[in-house]
């Protein structure tokens, strides 16, 4: 058998293995608050960008993906306009051929593709001595806002890097990010987050289910 289908094989095993057990995800945390200490959590409605409501779609997967972290914190999902606050979510996600521990070589091929920031990819294609070896970094972002005044109360940042993209890790991501909410944390902070065995089940699940209601502009 060719090495690289030796190694494909190699890969997916250890990506069976890899669901069946309690994964660790650890991200670099940011956290800045202007949450008044006496306010609770209370309702919300998503507010989007104009580059997140050119790719609806994308966007609402990326909500999806945010939901059970911010109920987590307290928050509530309202209808349209009728939150006490505004959440704006951002998830980008940049892939690299080669991992910054591996041995370099010459040429390389590699794409990057944003989520909730407008979409952009590139690829470029050349020769190398050994198999790629992929290597994502996630930068996830929550924002909150008053609903009335507009005051910025909460702003969070959550930056993870590894070999694996899947949405219990973007998900943890944004479990990462919230942790601490709506408490002053030292940042930047590492956080660690369990994924557990059903959590690739749950994602696939949420993912399939319709948006709750429309976001806010």
């Amino acid at each position: 058998m060719p090495i690289w289908k030796t190694l494909l094989a190699a890969t997916a095993v250890a990506v069976m293995a890899g669901c069946s057990t309690v994964r660790l995800v650890e991200s670099d945390v940011r956290s800045y608050t202007e949450w008044p200490e006496s306010r609770q959590p209370g309702s919300f409605t998503f507010e989007r960008l104009p580059s997140q409501q050119a790719n609806p779609d994308a966007q609402a997967k990326i909500e999806k993906l945010a939901l059970p972290a911010l109920q987590q914190a307290g928050f509530k999902l309202a209808g349209q306009g009728s939150g006490d606050v505004t959440i704006q979510v951002g998830l980008g996600q940049t892939y690299y051929d080669r991992a910054p521990w591996d041995d370099p070589y010459p040429w390389g091929y590699g794409s990057s593709l944003f989520y909730g920031r407008g979409m952009r990819s590139g690829v470029g294609i050349g020769l190398g001595w050994s198999m790629p070896s992929p290597y994502y970094v996630f930068d996830a972002a929550v924002l909150i806002r008053d609903a009335k005044t507009q005051k910025v109360l909460y702003e969070t940042h959550a930056k993870h890097d590894g070999r694996w993209a899947d949405d219990p890790i973007r998900a943890a991501l944004f479990e990462a990010a919230m942790k601490d909410f709506p408490r002053p944390a030292i940042s930047p902070r590492r956080v660690r987050i369990e994924i557990q065995p059903n959590a690739d089940k749950a994602a696939a699940a949420a993912s399939a289910e319709p948006a709750a209601s429309a976001p806010a502009r």
